[in-house]
């Protein structure tokens, strides 16, 4: 799949995360802004591409600016930007849960 459109989900508040995604012709792109990626970074950064993976997503520009979120948020805010993105409004919340929990 591709997206059709930019996309953001979330907040600047703390525990949340602000996800943007754009449509690119290179690959897959994360650009992370956190106060904890020395430590968290890499497993963010995988989060953010198990979700872009769900929907077969891999020409991506991710930024993403991390306040501290829990994985269940990550997951989350990545999968409305992606349903944003690709311009979708008949979610198959069966399946999204099983990805989230």
């Amino acid at each position: 799949m591709e997206l059709k459109q930019i996309a953001t989900a979330g907040t600047m508040e703390s525990s949340d995360l602000m996800i943007t995604l754009s449509p690119n012709e290179t690959g897959l792109v994360i650009d992370l802004q956190s106060n904890v990626e020395k430590q968290f970074g890499q497993h963010i950064r995988a989060l953010i591409t198990e979700m872009l993976t769900k929907f077969d997503l891999t020409n991506v520009t991710v930024s993403a600016v991390d306040k501290g979120a829990l994985d269940c948020t990550i997951k989350a805010r990545t999968v409305v930007a992606i349903y944003r993105g690709l311009g979708k409004t008949d979610y198959d919340w069966k399946e999204i849960n099983a990805w989230i929990a």
